[in-house]
Order: C-alpha cells, then sequence, then structure tokens
C-alpha cells in the first residue's frame, strides 16, 4: 500500500470516527474558550436532544464551574478496608435497631412494594440506612452544578454529560425544581443516593402525587430503589446473600464488595437471620 493511500485511509478513519461520536460528545470538554463557552454547546445539545428549551435554560441557569467538586473527584483513594472494619460504622446495632422500626411502623407500604416488585422490606431498609440514614444525611449540593463541572472535566466526559441530560430530562418532567435538585458532590440525590441518571430511568410515584420525588417521599424512594434492583436481575423470593441469586443485584446497586456485603448483613439482621 502506498504512503498516500495509507494517509486517506487514516484521515477517513478519523472522519468516521468523529461523525459517530453521540450527541453527547458534541461540546469539547476542557473548552479552550472556557466554561461559559461549553455550556452554551451544552445547551445546544440538550435541545438537540428533544429537552425543552425552558427546562434547559431553567436548569442551567447561573450554573458555574464548581473546584470543590473537581478536588474531591481528584482526591478519591483507592484504600479498601478489611470487611470487619468496613461494617464497624455502617451496620451496627442502633441503626439495624432503627431500620426494624421502620419496618415495623411501615409494614403495608413495604408490603405493597415486594408484593409489585418483589424486594423484601429487609433489604431495602438496609440500603435506605447505609445510604443516608433513613434520609437524614443526602447532601446540599447543586445536582446540575456538580455534574457539569464533571462533564466539563475530561476525566468522564460523557458520562457525567449524560448525568447533566438527565437532570434536564427530571426538570422537564416537574418531579423536581433545580432548586430542589440538591445531593452529593458526584451528584447521588435521595434518600437512597441515585445518580441522577437512574433517577430519570427508575423513579417511581408510588405515593400517587404525580411526581416522583426521591428527596421527600419515603414511599416514592422505597418503590424506585426496589424497581432498580428489579430492573437489574432481583428474583422474587431468592437468596440475596453472597453466593444466591440476588446477590447479584446488589453488586448492581453498589460496586463495592464490601458494600454489596454489607447490605445483605443488614439485611440479615434487621429480619432477624444473623
Amino acid at each position: 500500500m502506498t504512503r498516500s493511500v495509507t494517509l486517506r485511509s487514516t484521515a477517513l478513519a478519523a472522519l468516521f470516527a468523529l461523525t459517530s461520536l453521540g450527541a453527547a460528545q458534541a461540546a469539547t470538554c476542557r473548552d479552550p474558550a472556557g466554561f461559559e463557552k461549553w455550556l452554551g454547546d451544552i445547551r445546544q445539545e440538550a435541545v438537540a436532544q428533544g429537552i425543552s428549551a425552558r427546562a434547559v435554560d431553567s436548569g442551567l441557569e447561573g450554573v458555574t464551574l464548581d473546584p470543590a467538586v473537581l478536588r474531591k473527584d481528584r482526591g478519591q483513594g483507592a484504600f479498601r478496608a478489611p470487611f470487619e472494619t468496613f461494617i464497624r460504622t455502617r451496620v451496627t446495632a442502633g441503626r439495624v435497631q432503627r431500620a426494624a422500626g421502620q419496618l415495623r411502623s411501615r409494614a403495608a407500604l413495604f408490603s405493597q412494594i415486594e408484593q409489585r416488585f418483589g424486594v423484601p422490606g429487609p433489604v431495602l431498609v438496609a440500603i435506605w440506612a447505609m445510604e443516608t440514614d433513613f434520609g437524614a444525611v443526602q447532601g446540599n449540593l447543586s445536582v446540575v452544578r456538580s455534574v457539569a463541572t464533571l462533564a466539563y472535566d475530561c476525566r468522564r466526559t460523557e458520562r457525567f454529560t449524560n448525568e447533566l441530560f438527565s437532570a434536564l430530562r427530571v426538570i422537564q418532567r416537574g418531579d423536581l425544581s433545580p432548586s430542589q435538585l440538591r445531593g452529593a458532590w458526584a451528584g447521588e440525590i435521595g434518600q437512597t443516593q441515585f445518580m441522577i441518571s437512574n433517577y430519570d430511568k427508575y423513579a417511581v410515584d408510588f405515593d400517587g402525587d404525580g411526581h416522583a420525588d426521591l428527596i421527600h417521599s419515603a414511599p416514592d424512594v422505597l418503590a424506585s430503589t426496589a424497581n432498580y434492583l428489579k430492573s437489574h436481575g432481583w428474583q422474587r423470593g431468592a437468596g440475596w446473600g453472597p453466593g444466591e441469586p440476588n446477590f447479584a443485584a446488589i453488586r448492581e446497586w453498589n460496586k463495592s464488595e464490601n458494600y454489596a456485603r454489607a447490605i445483605a448483613l443488614f439485611a440479615d439482621k434487621v429480619s432477624g437471620k444473623e
């Protein structure tokens, strides 16, 4: 093959790669023109994806880069604690006792959720307890600002651009206003800390008020968590411990082996198996 043919083939391949990029890639991360220019491109992309201009404008109004989010993202450690250390502050007697109280006081709700989704109360209450202490610690950062910041950064651009578009779709649906979309630094939101893309896909209006509200409504929170697990392979009536069929669904909730084992252990304790 001649050099000219090789160069021409390489150029064509590069052109194909560029034209094959998804819509979420159209805006360039770390745009040399700055965050405002990048955000303007994102506005256009969001509308091109079918998100209403009204939702885009309200969602992105006043959004600025958050350097603190970038520092937190860069500062994540890879430390892996032994399981016994990991559970010491998570699966505590007091928390298990409070979880058992939730199961008793909301028995009818947990029964309705299990009937619909097949996920039993002990697993749901374990996740609820471990994620936010039953909604007490949800985070108070702007989800839109956090995911926009992480999308602008070049480390995980595609993932967080998709998260940003999901946040705008949640706003468009009317589930939560931009000011209500507040959560942890990486965009986790609500009483069981859904990523906003999972909020968009799996949130359920279980209390029947017309909105899937994972910040304020415990019925919506618990049913949505069950819907997520069912959608990721949960088998009605099967076990949830390591080596059992539903442990894989718990691992889909959180990839950490320690975290998944802790959820299973918590659920065992609150159900009296442990």
